[in-house]
């Protein structure tokens, strides 16, 4: 069994996308999750999941608890260890520096040697407000502390490469207003499953934004779109990424190809690529080269279901019964609040 730390506000979104690496993502807690097996080295490359570690067990949260757990495990590691502790919220009152004193000394006493500078393992030790059967927080019992609360200890197995700051998009080569930041385009590739060996299509690249993460998890990606700048900035962007050093790239990176071409008639033949992202066209631009909005994204989806099984949609409106028109199943939904007056749907599609 494995823990998760999950990253954002939207514990259900960074479960659903840690999916993509794990099996049996269940969340226990605010910001936690155990999973059945992980994919270590896809774990490098989630968006709202900072790290995975090897689940010792868990316990209320409450320092006492968390001793007596460990006291109890068997322990068959080897070499110096440091103990990290984290109040995932905020929100438990239990303090993090007491919480490793202790556990550093239950492991002094069982023979281990600490080092805090360069361990050879840490220990995780998370503290986080339970959570009820509807993923809501849980309302700890006449206020009592620790008593809505989850401890989970793990030892650190892998981390998530928070490289997203260097591809915003007002530094990419190739920039436009509304483009969708990285975290978020990480997020919803790996949710479309995008991975070495698969292959994603944006059918609206706009600046590429979406093909570049995907590419650096290393799928290959195609990208097409029907301004002839967009096409050509996207090149720009993907020749930066994915034709450089690309030294943050979390696994090889992947091929590309991008083309100019119209969402709703693909130059692409019948089951093309494994999955398609994009991002719909804002409702203030009602009318984008020859289509209207609607007809654009209906037959946008139309055509994503002819080339694959599986379609992630972001949007700023919910487009649910036109994917199901179009043939699609909505696996899952959710809302992404980007700012004040944006908030940005995002449809999985199977």
């Amino acid at each position: 069994m494995y823990l998760l730390e999950l990253g954002g506000e939207d514990d259900a979104f960074a479960a659903c996308e840690a999916a993509s690496a794990a099996t049996g993502v269940e969340r226990i807690g605010a910001g936690l999750a155990v999973a059945g097996s992980v994919a270590l080295a896809r774990v490098r490359g989630l968006a709202y999941t900072r790290r995975a570690s090897e689940l010792v067990g868990r316990t209320d949260a409450s320092v006492d608890s968390a001793v007596a757990l460990l006291s109890a495990a068997p322990l068959t590691r080897e070499g110096t260890v440091a103990v990290r502790a984290r109040d995932v919220r905020g929100e438990t009152g239990v303090s993090t520096s007491d919480a490793e004193r202790a556990l550093g000394q239950v492991l002094v006493d069982r023979g281990f040697e600490v080092d805090l500078d360069d361990p050879d393992h840490e220990l995780r030790v998370l503290f986080a407000p339970a959570i009820d059967d509807a993923g809501d927080a849980a309302e700890a019992p006449d206020g009592a502390a620790g008593e809505a609360g989850v401890c989970a200890l793990g030892w650190l197995a892998a981390e998530s490469v928070r490289d997203f700051g260097d591809r915003m998009p007002t530094d990419k080569p190739f920039f436009q207003p509304g483009s969708m930041d990285p975290l978020l385009a990480r997020a919803v590739v790996n949710v479309a499953g995008a991975a070495p060996g698969r292959r994603l299509l944006d059918p609206m690249c706009g600046t590429g934004g979406v093909l570049v993460e995907a590419g650096l998890v290393g799928a290959d990606v195609v990208g097409v779109d029907a301004q002839a700048k967009m096409a050509g900035g996207a090149r720009q962007n993907l020749a930066h990424f994915l034709d450089g050093d690309h030294l943050n790239a979390v696994a090889d990176a992947g091929d590309w190809h991008v083309c100019r071409g119209d969402a709703t008639r693909l130059p692409l033949v019948d089951d093309a690529v494994d999955a398609v992202v994009f991002d719909a066209p804002y409702g203030r631009q009602s009318k984008i080269e020859t289509h209207e909005l609607d007809d654009l994204v209906a037959g946008a989806l139309a055509e994503s279901r002819r080339v694959a099984d599986r379609a992630v949609v972001v949007a700023d409106r919910d487009w649910t019964g036109t994917a199901r028109r179009a043939g699609w199943t909505v696996a899952d939904s959710f809302e992404r609040r980007v700012h004040r007056s944006l908030t940005r749907s995002v449809l999985v599609l199977d």
